[in-house]
Order: C-alpha cells, then structure tokens, then sequence
C-alpha cells in the first residue's frame, strides 16, 4: 500500500477531494491511504503560529521550519531526509520545483510506500526545510497558485491511478498522454458519423494492425500540432 501523508493550514481541503473516482476506488480497494494533517498541530506556542516575517525584509509571510520538521519527523521517525527509509518521500510543493510530469509520477508510484506532501502557502517555505527534509521540490507548472493543496491534490491523482490494480484495465495507463513521449490518440464512439463528421474508416475496419498503425501515427500528428515540444 502507498501512504501518503499531506501537511497543510487547510487539511480541510482534502475531505471531499479524495473521496471520488479512482483515488476513491483505490482507497476503497486498500491500494493507498490518504491522510491529511493541520501544520498547527505540530506548533508549541498558544497561538499556533506556522508563520513569520522573512530575513531581509520584503512582502508576505514565510512558513517557519519548526513545525515542518516536527512534522516530517511525527510522521516518518526521523528528522533528516539521509535517515529516511528509501521508499520515503519528502515532496515540497513549490513553484520553484522541477515541474511534475507522468515519468516523476511513475517514478513516485514505482518506488515509494510513503510519500510526504509539503503544502507551501504565504511567500514560501524557509530554505532550512528544503536544505535537510526535502528529497523532491516539485512544481506542477510554471505559474503561482494561492497554496500547494492544488498541487497535492494533482500530484496525488497522477500517481495514484499509476498503481497496479487502479484502473479498470492493466493496459489503461500504458497508453495515456505522455506514456511513451507523445500525446494520446484521438479516441472516437457511437455513433459513427455526427453532424457531418465521421469516425476514420480504420477504426471500424476491424484491422487492428492497421488500427495500430494509425492510431501511432495520429499520436504523432496530435503531438505535432498541439505539443511540438515533445517532439524534440
């Protein structure tokens, strides 16, 4: 079973979240736990401040390295990432990071039984947290967001349907977007011709050598026309 084990101000977000399709089926299933923890908790003034005034001076807030480290700690037995276990992930969610993709998320799913989420809010994380608990800073893309629950909540999604037993087929996951380096085919149904648009004969053929050899080469075009990048 993969664990993942998520430190926020806003543990309340993940209450509904992660209690619809496949990551609800997957916990059902027992193939992952999900447990989001408040950052408070792990605060020891009246107050429960998480956060203060940066060094330097500048705008905004920044998260204290106190209760994060007394978090990871809570929730992983030790206090440096060079004791984790090696199937322990440290994840800081923070635009800074390398940006998230399916080969780190089949990385994660592949390799991990406990995975840490570190939701970033305010300015940022103090540097001490990154420098001795994190073992991967990850960005879902190159923007801001208001706090990494969102980020989490994506992260969380892409590994967990990567779990053998997630999905409904075994090959489901082998033929998404980016799997192999392309975008996925275009897919079709019923009914074959719609409003003057028609399904490719190929795909009602039966041939599914020929089905194969389109469907690769639709991959290519799709990629070619929507995500060039790729193709480099």
């Amino acid at each position: 079973m993969l664990r993942f084990d998520i430190i926020s101000i806003f543990p309340e977000f993940f209450r509904e979240t992660v209690d619809y399709g496949i990551v609800r089926r997957a916990r059902a299933a027992g193939l992952v736990e999900i447990t989001a923890h408040d950052l408070r908790r792990w605060t020891s003034d009246k107050h429960h401040v998480v956060d203060d005034r940066p060094f330097g001076g500048g705008d905004g807030m920044v998260l204290k390295p106190e209760p994060l480290f007394a978090g990871v700690e809570a929730l992983t037995g030790k206090a440096r990432r060079e004791d984790f276990a090696q199937d322990t992930r440290v994840v800081l969610l923070s635009p800074q990071g390398r940006v998230f993709s399916q080969a780190v998320a089949q990385e994660l799913a592949e390799n991990s039984t406990q995975i840490v989420l570190l939701c970033g809010r305010y300015e940022g994380v103090d540097e001490r947290v990154s420098d001795a608990l994190v073992t991967d800073e990850l960005s879902i893309g190159d923007y801001v967001l208001s706090g990494g629950e969102t980020a989490a909540m994506v992260m969380i999604d892409a590994v967990v349907r990567l779990l053998p037993g997630a999905l409904g087929s075994d090959t489901s996951a082998v033929f998404e977007s980016f799997s192999e380096g392309l975008l996925d085919y275009p897919h079709y149904t019923r009914p074959p011709e719609f409003r003057g648009m028609k399904v490719p004969d190929v795909l009602l053929s039966g041939n599914h050598a020929e089905i194969e050899r389109w469907r690769k080469d639709a991959a290519r075009r799709k990629t070619q026309r929507n995500r060039p990048d790729l193709l480099k």
